[in-house]
C-alpha cells in the first residue's frame, strides 16, 4: 500500500511565517551607510513586510513580474527578499559592480518593471534617466534612504522607500502561490559572453534552506549570529537571507563597509559566529587583525567560496585565530550550494596538517545534490582523486535551463545533469577538488597545468598577499603560465628566483613559469562578485604591460 503524506506548499511565505511565530523576537542588525547600527527583529520584518507588499499591490505588480534590487546587504533589502516573492512577483537581484553594457542587458532581458536602490547608488543610475534613457520596462525607482530623503537623490520621478512603507496598508491576506512559482531571477556574473539569467523557484529556495541547516553543510542554527558578506545581489547571497529565517538565526548585515576594521568590529560587538564571504574578502580582514587587537572568539566558523581559498588562508586563521574556514562550492545555477569541506569522522584522526589539506578541497556534496566528473568522451570518470574531469551536478535546487537564452543551454544535458565548466577530481571518499574552469587551464607540451593548484601554492610564500595564473602561447611548450603577484607588506618583496624555488617544491620543472613570467603587480582585478579577473589580466598581457 502506498503511503500518503500531506502535500502543504514549500513557499517562502512558509519561511516568513515560521520566524514570526517561532524567533519573532530574534535580532536582524544592519550597519548603515553612515556607520551606525540599525536593529529590528523578525517580527518586526513581518510587519514591515506585509506593508511592503500592500505597497507593491498598490504600485500594479503582479504575480510573475519582475521587481528588481540594486543594493547592499541591509534589513530593507531582506524585506525586499521576502515581500516580491511572497507576492507571486519575482525578486531579481540586480548586480550593483556590473559594467553598464551589462546592466541595461539584464534589465530589458528581464523586463524589470519596478527597481529599489540604495541611495548609495541613485548617482550611479540617475545618468541614465538624465537622458530620457529607460532601462529596461522599469516604471518606477524607489530609492532606499535612511533618512527619508530618496525622493531628492537625483533621479527624476524617483520615490522614497521609508515614505512610502509608512502611508501603506498592509496586504490584507497572503495570495496563495505554488511552490514551482518562480520567486528569484538572478544572473551570471558574465565573465563570457553576456549574463545568463537563472530563475528559482519557491521550492528551490524552501528545500535549499533547509539543506542549509544541515551539519555537514553550512550548519546554520537558532544560536547562530550569521554575517553574509557574500553579497545579496549575486547568488542569494548564498542563501543565507532565507537558511537564517527558517533557522531562527540572528543576522548581521554589513552594508556597503566591507573591509577589514567595519567586519572586525561587528564580528566583536555582535558576537557572530558565522560568517560567509570570498578569500579576497578574509585575506584583507587577516590582515587587518594581525595589526590591530579585536576579539573575534565568537567566530565558529567562516565559509569561504567564490574561488577557491588557499590552505594557507586556511592554515592562518586556525594557527593564528582559532577559526576553523569550511571551504564551499557553488554557483549561480545552484542557488548556489553545491558541497562544503566538513571533515568525515573517518578523517578526524588525521594530523593537523593532513586536515588542513582537507579542507583546501571544496568537499563533499551536501546532502541533495548528486555530483559527477565526466571525461572528454562523455564517459563518467572514477573516483579516485587522480581521474580529471568536468564537474556535473544535479538535484531539486539546481537550474534546469536558462531564463529566455535559447542560444546557451547545452551545458543541461538531456539526462538531467548540469555541465559545470569546472575541472575537478573526487577521491574515493566523496571529496571534490575542483583544479581549474575549463577555460584557465593551461596545456603545455600536452599535459594539463592547474592555475588554480599554482596560485595556492603561490599565495603560501610569506612574501605573497595575492597571486594568479594565467596562461601565454609559447613556441615550444604551446602554452606556459604566468604567474602575477601582490607582494605582502609585511615583508621584502620575494626575487623571482624564489618564488620558482618555491614553486618546484610541488611543480614539475616543466610546469614551472620563467623568470620573466613572474609579474609583480599593484594589486590583481577583481570580477564584479570578487573573483580574480583572468579575462582582464590576459587583456593586460596582450597589450604588452
Amino acid at each position: 500500500m502506498d503511503g500518503l503524506m500531506m502535500n502543504t506548499p514549500l513557499t517562502l511565505q512558509e519561511i516568513l511565517e515560521r520566524a514570526r511565530k517561532v524567533f519573532g523576537e530574534q535580532e536582524i542588525v544592519s550597519r548603515i551607510e553612515d556607520g551606525s547600527l540599525h536593529r529590528t527583529t523578525y517580527s518586526q520584518l513581518h510587519t514591515r513586510v506585509l506593508k511592503l507588499m500592500g505597497l507593491l499591490e498598490r504600485l500594479g505588480i503582479e504575480p510573475g513580474d519582475r521587481v528588481g534590487t540594486f543594493a547592499w546587504n541591509s534589513y530593507r533589502h531582506l524585506e525586499l527578499y521576502f515581500a516580491i516573492p511572497c507576492l507571486g512577483a519575482v525578486l531579481h537581484t540586480v548586480n550593483v559592480r556590473l559594467p553598464e553594457d551589462q546592466l541595461r542587458h539584464i534589465l530589458t532581458h528581464a523586463e524589470t518593471r519596478v527597481l529599489f536602490v540604495d541611495r548609495c547608488f541613485a548617482e550611479t543610475l540617475a545618468p541614465y534617466f538624465a537622458r530620457g534613457e529607460r532601462l529596461g520596462k522599469i516604471e518606477q525607482v524607489i530609492v532606499l534612504d535612511d533618512h527619508g530623503n530618496g525622493a531628492s537623490q537625483g533621479i527624476e520621478g524617483a520615490l522614497d522607500y521609508e515614505t512610502l512603507l509608512s502611508e501603506a496598508s498592509p496586504i490584507r491576506a497572503m495570495p496563495t502561490i505554488r511552490d514551482e512559482q518562480a520567486a528569484g531571477l538572478c544572473y551570471t556574473s558574465g565573465t563570457t559572453g553576456s549574463p545568463k539569467g537563472v530563475l528559482y523557484s519557491h521550492r528551490a529556495y524552501w528545500i535549499h534552506s533547509l539543506g542549509s541547516t544541515g551539519v555537514d553543510s553550512m550548519a546554520v542554527s537558532r544560536t547562530d549570529a550569521m554575517m553574509p558578506v557574500v553579497p545579496m545581489f549575486h547568488a542569494n547571497a548564498w542563501g543565507f537571507p532565507y537558511t537564517c529565517a527558517m533557522a531562527g538565526a540572528k543576522q548581521v548585515f554589513p552594508g556597503q563597509h566591507l573591509l577589514g576594521r567595519p567586519l572586525a568590529e561587528l564580528i566583536e560587538s555582535e558576537r557572530v559566529t558565522l560568517a560567509a564571504g570570498v578569500p579576497t574578502v578574509w585575506n584583507v580582514l587577516l590582515q587587518h587583525l594581525r595589526k590591530n587587537d579585536h576579539d573575534v572568539s565568537s567566530l565558529r566558523n567562516m565559509i569561504v567560496g567564490g574561488s577557491a581559498a588557499p590552505v594557507s588562508l586556511i592554515r592562518a586563521y586556525k594557527e593564528e585565530l582559532g577559526i576553523t574556514i569550511t571551504h564551499a562550492w557553488g554557483m549561480t545555477e545552484t542557488t548556489p550550494v553545491g558541497c562544503c569541506s566538513r571533515l568525515k569522522s573517518t578523517s578526524l584522526a588525521l594530523d593537523e596538517d593532513d586536515q588542513i589539506e582537507l579542507r583546501g578541497k571544496q568537499g563533499i556534496p551536501v546532502p541533495g545534490i548528486d555530483v559527477k566528473i565526466e571525461g572528454d568522451d562523455g564517459s563518467d570518470l572514477a573516483w579516485d582523486g587522480e581521474q580529471v574531469g568536468e564537474l556535473c551536478v544535479r538535484g531539486p535546487w539546481v537550474a534546469r535551463s536558462y531564463y529566455e537564452d535559447e542560444e546557451r543551454q547545452s551545458v543541461f544535458a538531456a539526462d538531467g545533469w548540469f555541465h559545470t565548466g569546472d575541472v575537478a577530481t573526487i577521491d574515493v571518499n566523496g571529496y571534490i577538488h575542483i583544479t581549474d574552469r575549463k577555460k584557465d587551464l593551461i596545456k603545455s607540451r600536452g599535459e594539463w597545468i592547474s592555475s588554480v593548484d599554482m596560485e595556492n601554492v603561490a599565495m603560501a610564500h610569506p612574501g605573497v598577499l595575492e597571486a594568479a595564473v594565467t596562461g601565454r602561447p609559447d613556441a615550444l611548450r604551446d602554452e606556459v603560465p604566468v604567474l602575477w603577484v601582490v607582494a605582502s607588506p609585511e615583508v621584502p618583496a620575494p626575487a623571482p628566483a624564489d618564488l620558482v624555488a618555491h614553486l618546484g617544491q610541488r611543480f614539475a620543472q616543466w610546469q614551472l613559469p620563467r623568470l620573466e613570467d613572474i609579474r609583480f603587480i599593484e594589486a590583481i582585478p577583481k570580477t564584479s562578485v570578487g573573483k580574480f579577473d583572468k579575462k582582464a589580466l590576459r587583456r593586460r598581457m596582450s597589450e604588452g604591460d
